[in-house]
């Protein structure tokens, strides 16, 4: 179960991480590409959680899951909440620390000396590595909670304080990624009913849905009538002799 789970939490994971590309390639907000890293990340911790439950844990799957999964996935999620209700100037600011940030957690997990892995079971960081690479994951999981649940909470004040255009969808973008965040560090709660790996993973699946709909709901799609009449609006501003008339229009195409 606990092989299907994490699979399954990978392979949605990263159908999450090609659409939030995708949008980033066609709308350049910086928000997107966070998340999208954020995303990647979490999709290969999975597949690592995955061959380690499969055919066993070695030192150099369990380094993969634990720095992308427990030290450098929520702050790179964090860094989206941070692109989305701060400045441009300091959402580089921050993404500017996370990637120093980024760069010192994969060089002390990469040469940390590592203990026993268990030969059952998921393995448990506070056995395995010693303080500098658990602290690493206890400020990166720490701050980016903090970050997110703040925005969250940010958002939903300013929401009721001035309703000003997208607040709402504002509110509920950053309350569904901390929710989902929340899910994902909710596995002990499903111990009792699943057993602890499985309620580890099943945590994944579900936690990974819900910030996805989080995702989803910070940009609607455009429907189709509204960009027509955006086009027409954009094409009606311009001079009569450069956007000319029907009878102009329909005899250059066919001459085409």
């Amino acid at each position: 179960m606990v092989t299907g789970l994490a699979f399954a939490a990978a392979a949605v994971a990263t159908l999450f991480a090609q659409a939030t590309l995708v949008r980033y390639t066609q709308r350049r907000k910086p928000h997107e590409l966070a998340w999208t890293v954020s995303l990647a990340m979490f999709a290969l911790a999975c597949v690592a959680l995955g061959l380690g439950a499969s055919t066993g844990w070695d030192r150099g799957t369990f380094r993969v899951f634990y720095l992308l999964g427990a030290i450098l996935n929520v702050p790179w999620l964090a860094l989206g909440t941070v692109y989305l209700l701060m400045s441009p100037r300091t959402g580089r600011a921050a993404q500017s620390g996370l990637v120093l940030f980024t760069g010192l957690a994969t060089g002390v997990l990469l040469a940390a000396p590592m203990g026993e892995l268990p030969a059952e079971g998921i393995p448990e960081g506070k056995l395995v590595f010693s303080g500098f690479p658990r602290a690493l994951a206890g400020i990166g999981s720490g701050v980016g909670a903090v970050v997110l649940i703040g925005g969250a909470l940010w958002s939903i004040a300013r929401l009721l304080r001035n309703r000003f255009p997208g607040a709402g969808r504002l509110a509920v973008t950053n309350s569904l990624i901390a929710l989902g965040t929340l899910v994902l560090s909710s596995g002990g709660l499903l111990q009792g009913v699943v057993g602890h790996d499985e309620a580890f993973t099943l945590s994944l699946a579900l936690g990974i849905s819900v910030i996805y709909a989080g995702f989803l709901v910070s940009s609607p799609r455009r429907r189709p009538s509204d960009e027509s009449s955006s086009g027409s609006a954009r094409r009606s501003t311009l001079p009569t002799g450069v956007r000319g008339s029907a009878s102009t229009i329909s005899t250059d195409a066919g001459t085409l």
